[in-house]
């Protein structure tokens, strides 16, 4: 199988520095195995989607020289495609009625990353008068088979992770009927044949959950890349929430190069003074780091 990889921002604004790097990383990783470039507008959580932000980024993209090499597809409009997927789970999930306050007062364990780990409240029933407000994947148990991942990741190194330690068990669709992002990108990698995944680090606590997901639904798992996030001067990852600037895209050299640098590659940058010029020196620089 040859090679695929994929962008997949969220619509929730325009391509700030920080999705900039990480585009930058996945379409460099793409064409230096000569392979297939994918974009993926995830899109499932509509509250927070801003009009025409999916049109900006693709925009955006095209700015800086990144075409998609197919089609591109937006989530809300592959729902039965989740559907089917949760559907083959069932044996794994169960109703949950917690709410996010009464996990973070349960005085639970909390992840390496800070996350509070979901203390399995509902796993074996709740009470009648409470409301379901989520659907959870059950995980092994800390000394089951399975519960701890482990993987290489091209850039962090070797990655080891418990599953019931770590995480708990995870929420694949709300009440509301929003697919959680853990469901949707697993299906939809899987169905778009996606190889290499290259994404920023802040998702590297997801992967374990998902190569779980990818192992009971019988699919492949793709080889993992997550570059350093962009941070603002308190230390914060860089975005919407977080005061992210819109890129100059009148600058599309100067913000690529921006980019170049904090994926640690050393360019010629006084040879480069057009879009076409970048690429031509990123590529092989990306390629003799990472193949």
């Amino acid at each position: 199988m040859g090679y695929v990889g994929r962008f997949a921002p969220s619509p929730t604004g325009p391509l700030h520095a920080g999705s900039l790097r990480t585009a930058v990383a996945s379409y460099l990783d793409a064409k230096a195995h000569h392979g297939l470039w994918l974009i993926r507008l995830e899109d499932l959580d509509t509250p927070r989607n801003i009009p025409n932000a999916d049109e900006q980024i693709i925009s955006a993209l095209a700015i800086c020289g990144m075409h998609a090499d197919d089609k591109i597809v937006w989530q809300s409009q592959r729902q039965h495609f989740y559907q089917t997927a949760f559907d083959q789970l069932q044996a794994f999930i169960y109703p949950c009625a917690c709410s996010r306050k009464e996990i973070a007062d349960s005085q639970t364990l909390t992840g390496s990353n800070g996350a509070v780990i979901y203390p399995g409240t509902c796993r074996d029933g709740i009470a009648k008068d409470k409301t379901v407000r989520s659907w959870r994947l059950r995980v092994p148990n800390a000394t089951e088979p399975h519960n701890n991942i482990s993987f290489t990741d091209r850039w962090q190194g070797q990655q080891e992770e418990s599953l019931a330690l770590e995480t708990g068990d995870f929420v694949l669709k709300r009440a509301d009927g929003f697919w959680a992002y853990q469901l949707a990108v697993v299906v939809d990698d899987a169905l778009q044949g996606v190889t290499h995944i290259v994404r920023g680090a802040d998702l590297l606590h997801s992967t374990a959950r998902q190569i779980y997901s990818q192992s009971l639904l019988h699919i492949p798992t793709p080889s993992y890349l997550h570059v350093p996030v962009v941070t603002n001067d308190l230390g914060e990852k860089l975005s919407k929430q977080t005061g992210a600037e819109s890129l100059d895209l009148t600058q599309p050299v100067e913000i690529l190069l921006t980019a170049a640098r904090g994926l640690e590659l050393s360019l010629d940058e006084q040879r480069v003074n057009s879009v076409e010029s970048f690429w031509k020196q990123a590529i092989p620089a990306w390629a003799a780091r990472f193949l």
